[in-house]
């Protein structure tokens, strides 16, 4: 047999088990959005390389909880909201809705803002047309996927991630991290309250609810109901997926952090977005600078397209009613123009953002954790026991951490 010949099935396995690759890299957007850059940075230029365990942990957390969202998906071939709307009564799924939508809109709000900074550091535009352009590129986006289909839209999405990773991780060549406080940042610890709140506010950025009721309806419409063989090989294919997105969005994520860490640690003014791009531009150098205001305008870009996108899948799940892509995308802009019209610091947004969707995550991870624990509804591939006592303890976690963010934000603790 010739090496030509044998290596031949090879590629051609890896070629299938490539293309059955896809949702879980949208659903990363979700974790490398402005509000992840806000607080990395922070964290790396207040605290040095003290949270660097925050990041890793959080997207190890982040990783199971997206595997259990795209697996319900995929078993069931119920998205999330779908499977939570067959449980509830009017009522409470009309009030479990309202929130999911609030949501959204806060969700949004943090992600027009990412993009609007970013086009006013690139081109000087006021705030307010930054973030009007941000809606209609984020809507032309959506487009894509609305008309072209799901594939496209993957493939445009991963383009732009691979733009936010070249953009945030391109100081680190100028600056490079220490490699003794990155490993001593592994060790969990705090310094008080402020790196508590940080830490929360890190995970709030990171675990998000959107990104948990989304990732489900995209592994069902891109595979379809399976069963047999095939569903074990979409199963397996999917913890690839899920595991090599979440350790690129986990590595930028940790760039973004290292970076403030080896150049901006205690330098005054970086505890805002264009208090970092000025501080990167003064200390690595201009251009290094425009690959973040680059990177952060990406972000913003993609991160709000899916926003709007998991929005349309919780109104469908829950409510079986479908809204016209324009007027959806009218009404979770709304409130981030309302605030860019009125002059509203755009830090102080992004704080209030990152809290209401704290308020969030526990509907979203509860009736996961609990749904993929059922094997009335799972069958054979209900959770494993560890499984579900891991998920659990993530969820606690998660919950109690962002009602620690709630509570110190409201105290100003």
């Amino acid at each position: 047999m010739s090496l030509a010949s044998a290596i031949k099935p090879r590629i051609t396995r890896f070629r299938a088990g490539a293309a059955l690759l896809g949702p879980a890299f949208v659903a990363a957007i979700a974790y490398v959005d402005p509000g992840n850059v806000a607080t990395n940075t922070a964290a790396g230029a207040t605290f040095g390389y003290l949270l660097v365990w925050v990041v890793v942990v959080a997207n190890i957390m982040a990783g199971l909880v997206q595997y259990l969202s795209a697996k319900l998906g995929l078993v069931t071939g119920l998205s999330l909201p779908e499977a939570v709307r067959d449980r509830l009564s009017r009522p409470t799924r009309l009030a479990y809705w309202a929130q999911a939508e609030v949501v959204a809109m806060a969700t949004d709000l943090a992600e027009v803002l990412g993009g609007a900074i970013a086009l006013n550091l690139l081109f000087d535009l006021p705030l307010l047309v930054g973030g009007l352009i941000t809606g209609v590129v984020s809507t032309a986006l959506l487009v894509v996927q609305d008309r072209a289909g799901q594939r496209p839209f993957e493939r445009v999405i991963t383009g732009l991630l691979l733009i936010i990773a070249i953009g945030f991780a391109a100081g680190l060549f100028v600056s490079p991290p220490s490699g003794s406080g990155v490993v001593g940042g592994l060790l969990p610890q705090f310094a008080g309250s402020e790196s508590v709140l940080l830490a929360a506010g890190m995970l709030g950025a990171t675990v998000m609810p959107h990104a948990v009721y989304l990732h489900s309806a995209l592994a069902r419409d891109r595979h379809g109901l399976q069963t047999g063989p095939q569903l074990g090989r979409l199963l397996n294919a999917t913890r690839y997926d899920v595991g090599v997105a979440m350790v690129f969005a986990g590595a930028v994520n940790l760039a973004m952090l290292l970076l403030a860490a080896s150049a901006l640690s205690g330098i005054d003014g970086v505890d805002t977005l264009s208090g970092v791009h000025n501080a990167i531009g003064q200390h690595l150098g201009h251009g290094i600078a425009l690959l973040f205001a680059v990177g952060l305008l990406a972000s913003g870009l993609a991160s709000t397209s899916v926003g709007c996108y998991a929005g349309a899948v919780v109104m469908g799940g829950l409510l079986r009613k479908r809204i016209p892509l324009l007027v959806r995308r009218l009404l979770t802009l709304l409130p981030a123009v309302v605030l860019l019209a009125f002059d509203v610091d755009p830090s102080w947004a992004l704080v209030i953002s990152q809290v209401v969707l704290s308020f969030g995550i526990p509907f979203a991870l509860i009736p996961l954790v609990r749904l993929t624990s059922a094997r009335g509804l799972m069958g054979k591939n209900v959770n494993h026991r560890v499984t579900t006592v891991l998920a659990w303890v993530i969820a606690a976690l998660v919950i109690a951490l962002n009602l620690a963010l709630i509570y110190l934000t409201v105290t100003g603790s």
